[in-house]
């Protein structure tokens, strides 16, 4: 593997897939029940953006320095909280120079209850990995392929919980690959979460793997995208995206009102276009969904 995730730590696909893990962790913390959180390629864990790497590129600039600065309307402040509130609690100083990657924004939502198994197999990132992640008992970290770990370790025994699927697609056949990868694992875990991330370089691949998917006929499935505009001619990342099967359910307190389920699907998707080709999902007021 030659991928090396310090080059793009921050950037804006960042911001968006880790601001949407942000919320699909405060969701399974509504309900007291432990979780476990599976993510399967958890790259270094923790970036200092001050390093060569990172500096190299300044992608982190064009990504959370933005949101880091901006001021924010409170919708969208509210959305982002529980995701920038873990940024923040890596950065004291309010002077942005760590960027906390999926397993430590995972690690920093769980409550004493729930635990977090954190793959990694590229040596000098698995090394970065157990280092952060080593003195939390809730966490455990392996060297193992992530592909093979989506497969090894559902059902967990907790019986709630999220898979995050985040490789590197250092090769064309890893979109193939995760189709079947989350069909394989839904036989096993058919009310597990699970959010696959994928980039947009040209639209024929995300939209083959779209396809794929939806022939799966896995339920309630979000299509959620983030483009900066049009595919540059010189081409390169230029979106990102994220594809979640979710298992909602609506807390006694809200009596399973339609307009609850609406207001939290909105939430989940943190306001980013809901463009999956399918009708929309009936109002969930009939008990879990």
């Amino acid at each position: 593997m030659n991928y090396r995730h310090a080059f793009h730590a921050g950037n804006f696909a960042d911001v968006h897939k880790h601001a949407v893990l942000g919320r699909v962790l405060a969701h399974l913390r509504l309900k007291p029940a432990p979780f476990r959180v599976i993510d399967t390629h958890a790259g270094a864990g923790r970036y200092d953006l001050s390093r060569p790497e990172p500096a190299r590129t300044g992608e982190w600039r064009r990504g959370i320095a933005r949101v880091w600065k901006a001021s924010l309307p409170a919708e969208p402040q509210r959305l982002l909280a529980p995701y920038l509130g873990v940024v923040s609690a890596f950065n004291p100083s309010q002077t942005l120079g760590v960027y906390p990657g999926s397993p430590l924004i995972a690690q920093s939502l769980l409550r004493p209850q729930d635990r977090l198994i954190a793959c990694e197999l590229e040596p000098t990132s698995a090394t970065s990995l157990a280092a952060a992640l080593r003195n939390d008992r809730r966490a455990k970290t392996l060297a193992i392929d992530g592909w093979t770990a989506l497969g090894a370790y559902v059902p967990p025994k907790e019986r709630r919980g999220l898979v995050l699927v985040d490789p590197p697609f250092e090769e064309a056949a890893d979109f193939a690959r995760l189709a079947g990868a989350l069909a394989a694992a839904y036989r096993k875990w058919p009310t597990g979460i699970y959010v696959l991330w994928y980039p947009i370089k040209e639209r024929a691949a995300p939209d083959a793997l779209a396809l794929r998917l939806r022939r799966l006929a896995v339920p309630k499935l979000l299509r959620s995208e983030l483009t900066l505009g049009p595919p540059p001619v010189e081409g390169g990342l230029f979106g990102s995206a994220r594809r979640s099967r979710w298992r909602r359910s609506c807390s006694t307190s809200c009596r399973r009102s339609a307009r609850c389920c609406r207001r939290r699907r909105r939430i989940a998707s943190i306001g980013w276009r809901r463009s999956a080709r399918r009708p929309p999902p009936k109002a969930a007021n009939k008990g879990r969904q």
